[in-house]
This record gives C-alpha cells, sequence and structure tokens, in this order.
C-alpha cells in the first residue's frame, strides 16, 4: 500500500515559508529538516523543524542556492522529499530533476512544466495555441534595441520590456516613446543578465489601467485542473506585490468564471501537476485580460486562499507529490473574505530595505487572525535576503469586515527598533481607493502623490 505522505521533507528554504511548511509537517504526522546559513541560526524555523543542519555558502545566499549541498543533506538526515518553498531553486528545472534522479520526492511541478512556465515568451506561445488571451507584441525575445523600436512601433505605445526568464516583478520597465524604450530595453537586459543568467527580453504592449488578478490551481496526475478562487494583488510597489485579497471586489460572474476557465486552460496546456497560479492583467476600462505568467510553486499570498476555502495547500502539495492527486477529503469551498498584508523591513516612504534588530514584537491576536512570520523577538533582520518578514492576514465574512479587521490588526502590530512599512500599509487601508476596492496597480502611486 503506497504511503499517503512522503516520511521526512526537507525544507530547502528559509523563514517564514519555511515555518509554514514545517508547520502542516508536524500536525501530519511528517518528519522535518530545516536547513539554515550561519547568519539565519537564531530564526524560529531553525528550532521548529525536527532536525536543522547548517549549510554554507561564501555568501548567505548562495547557501540556499546550493542544490547539491541540499540533496546530500536530505540523504544524511534520511528525508525522503524536498519542498522548495518559493524563491532560491524553487522553480529551477535542473534543481527539480536533480531532485528526483537522486531517488527523493520533489514537491512540486515536473521539471518539463518549470521549464516552459519559466521562460516567458515561450510560456505566451504555449498557453496561446490552448486558447488563452495574450497581450500584443512578444512573438519572440529581441536581439537588439532596433527589433525593439520596431516591435514598439507595431504594437503601439506606451510598451513594457520584460526579462524573459524570472519572476516575481523583477526586470520591467515601461517606456512611452522611443527614447524611453533604448534605455529600459539596454537596462532590463543588463538587470536580467545580472539576475536570470539569460540576457532574453521582450515587448509587450502596457496597460496603463490594470488589475493583477491571479487564479490558484492545483493539477493532478489525471490531468484534472482545480481552480481555487483568484486573489487581487494589485497593490504593488516596484511590480511587486504588498497586499492581497481573495476574492478579487467587483469582479463580474462573467469575468471570473473566464479567468478560472483560461488558468485551467494556461494550467492544462503544460500537464500541470502540483500547485501553481496563474497570473492575468485585467484592463479596467474593457474587462478584458492577458496571460501575465504562470508561478510554478507555492505563492507567498498562499494563506488567502487557505482562510477563504478552508484547504491546506502545502498538505496538498505534499499528497499530490507523493500519490498524484489531492487528499481524500478534499473539498474546498468559498467563504468569507481574506486580505494578507506583506510586512517588510523597509522605510514606509520609499520602500528602500531598512535591516536590523527586533526587540519589540508585539503583533495582533485573535480568531480571525493569522501571521506567517518568519522572525521573533530578539532576532535581527540580515541584509542578505529579501525585507518581508512576516504577513498579517484576515478573515471575516464579507470584504467591509475584512478591511476593518486589517485595518485594526495593521495598527495593533508593534515592532522595533526596526523600521518597517506598517505606518504606510495602515496609510493603504485607511484610504477611500482601497476601501471602495476599485483600485488598479496605479494606487501605491496614487496614495504616495497625495
Amino acid at each position: 500500500m503506497t504511503n499517503p505522505l512522503p516520511q521526512r521533507v526537507l525544507v530547502a528554504n528559509r523563514g517564514e515559508i519555511a515555518r509554514r511548511v514545517i508547520a502542516t509537517c508536524r500536525r501530519l504526522g511528517v518528519g522535518s529538516v530545516a536547513v539554515h546559513h550561519a547568519v539565519d541560526a537564531g530564526l524560529p524555523f531553525v528550532a521548529e523543524a525536527d532536525i536543522a543542519h547548517e549549510i554554507t555558502g561564501d555568501v548567505p545566499v548562495k547557501a540556499y542556492l546550493d542544490g547539491a549541498q541540499l540533496i546530500e543533506v536530505a540523504r544524511s538526515t534520511g528525508a525522503t522529499a524536498i519542498h522548495p518553498g518559493y524563491g532560491f531553486l524553487a522553480e529551477n528545472a535542473d534543481f527539480a530533476q536533480q531532485v528526483t534522479d537522486a531517488g527523493l520526492t520533489w514537491i512540486g511541478p515536473t521539471p518539463e512544466s518549470i521549464r516552459t512556465m519559466g521562460d516567458k515568451v515561450e510560456s505566451r506561445r504555449v498557453v496561446a495555441a490552448h486558447g488563452v488571451p495574450v497581450s500584443g507584441g512578444a512573438d519572440d525575445a529581441l536581439a537588439s534595441v532596433e527589433e525593439a523600436v520596431t516591435e514598439a512601433a507595431r504594437i503601439g505605445y506606451p510598451v513594457i520590456v520584460k526579462a524573459s526568464g524570472g519572476g516575481g516583478g523583477i526586470g520591467m520597465a515601461v517606456a512611452h516613446d522611443e527614447e524611453q524604450l533604448r534605455k529600459a530595453f539596454e537596462s532590463t537586459r543588463s538587470m536580467a543578465e545580472r539576475s536570470f543568467g539569460s540576457d532574453r527580453v521582450f515587448v509587450e504592449r502596457f496597460v496603463s489601467t490594470a488589475r493583477h488578478i491571479e487564479v490558484q490551481v492545483l493539477g493532478r496526475a489525471d490531468g484534472s485542473i482545480v481552480a481555487l478562487g483568484e486573489r487581487d494583488c494589485s497593490v504593488q510597489r516596484r511590480h511587486q506585490k504588498l497586499v492581497e485579497e481573495c476574492p478579487a471586489p467587483h469582479l463580474s460572474d462573467d469575468v471570473r468564471r473566464r479567468l478560472h476557465e483560461s488558468a485551467v486552460l494556461a494550467a492544462g496546456s503544460v500537464g500541470y501537476l502540483n500547485a501553481g497560479t496563474v497570473e492575468f492583467l485585467l484592463d479596467t476600462v474593457t474587462e478584458d485580460f492577458v496571460f501575465l505568467e504562470m508561478n510554478t510553486r507555492i505563492q507567498v499570498e498562499h494563506p488567502v486562499t487557505e482562510l477563504t476555502h478552508g484547504v491546506d495547500l502545502v498538505e496538498q502539495q505534499l499528497s499530490i507529490a507523493q500519490t498524484g492527486t489531492t487528499t481524500a477529503d478534499f473539498a474546498p469551498a468559498l467563504k468569507g473574505h481574506a486580505i494578507e498584508l506583506r510586512i517588510c523591513a523597509e522605510d514606509p516612504k520609499r520602500f528602500f530595505p531598512s535591516p536590523g534588530d527586533i526587540d519589540v514584537w508585539e503583533p495582533p491576536t485573535g480568531p480571525d487572525i493569522r501571521l506567517d512570520a518568519g522572525y521573533a523577538q530578539g532576532t535581527t533582520v540580515t541584509p542578505y535576503f529579501d525585507p518581508m518578514i512576516a504577513k498579517l492576514c484576515v478573515h471575516a465574512d464579507t470584504r467591509e469586515q475584512a478591511v476593518e479587521r486589517a485595518r485594526a490588526a495593521a495598527a495593533a502590530f508593534e515592532i522595533g527598533p526596526l523600521t518597517t512599512n506598517l505606518p504606510f500599509l495602515v496609510e493603504l487601508l485607511d484610504s477611500a481607493e482601497f476601501s471602495a476596492g476599485r483600485y488598479d496597480t496605479n494606487i501605491v502611486a496614487n496614495i504616495k502623490s497625495k
């Protein structure tokens, strides 16, 4: 008889997502292994795992990117599976293949799916062939700035220059004319090479008043794809998310249905297995939407889907990885409204990283409040990693109640002397634009301009 879950999972990550995966493993009776660089030795995820193993690298990030070292730790500690979390090696097809080749269970999609969806030009081509709408432009990566100028003239300004690899909003620049395009092309190509090891870039038509809507999916080995509602992720700075909510407010039933259907088509186009997210841009004027990309991993904002659908997505990941299907009691149903606030160690005005010590850590508590945090009182936020330190999530029967609950929770959260973006999040929640739920990706700039 097949064991329904892995025996012991190595979590190839750190901070809050490592704690998140370890918590589910512990609840299910699955053993866990935490790996950590020396600079992270005092963080909660290290103490909460059944086994903690220090990994090395000349800079901390490299330790978490050393796939061979992680696989060796898995072997030596008796782990039978590896969960990559998000970031680091989560969307590295070669690492996924190496894990499988080592005889371990990879808790994620197939390397082939990761590879196809990891290239934005290729993924556009594949999903478009299956009937998913894509934006104008981007038939292929561009070899020169002159090709970019010609392509922009064909599809019309404004355009957005994007790195074909990578994700997380990194490697994007908007151009409203040829002069801006020439600068954006070179800067984006340079950043793409530094960040993703590939200088492939492309150009798409830019929608200036758009919402960022994404659909959570689960793919099973029988080929079925389940859509688990949608999230609105339009509150962003530098094309990176700050706040997410589920369900997306003020969507018509027809648009919501078509978004879910398109997400299923996109995931099905690569025979997707395990948890993933299909992202779209929705034009606020025409209500037309286009495919942005697919994230082939668990996402930062997955808690709002869990809160509104009564499902543990990490548990489903473990089940699918081990058995090819979701758990026997898997029966998600939408209930209420959830909001997630990303609390980052950054100044609340310009959003520049601001690492430091945490001497005061007094989070809000309550039955409808969930905190996924990578840090605690007495820990230090170092400059080596992403500045996000916690996710403050709330759930309520209605969106109005959820906004009010989020406002009270954010105002009550005391952290110090570390500088965080909490003051901005409170300002956002107090704004009429957010309260009304009729906002787009310009909302942060709009609030900052007042």
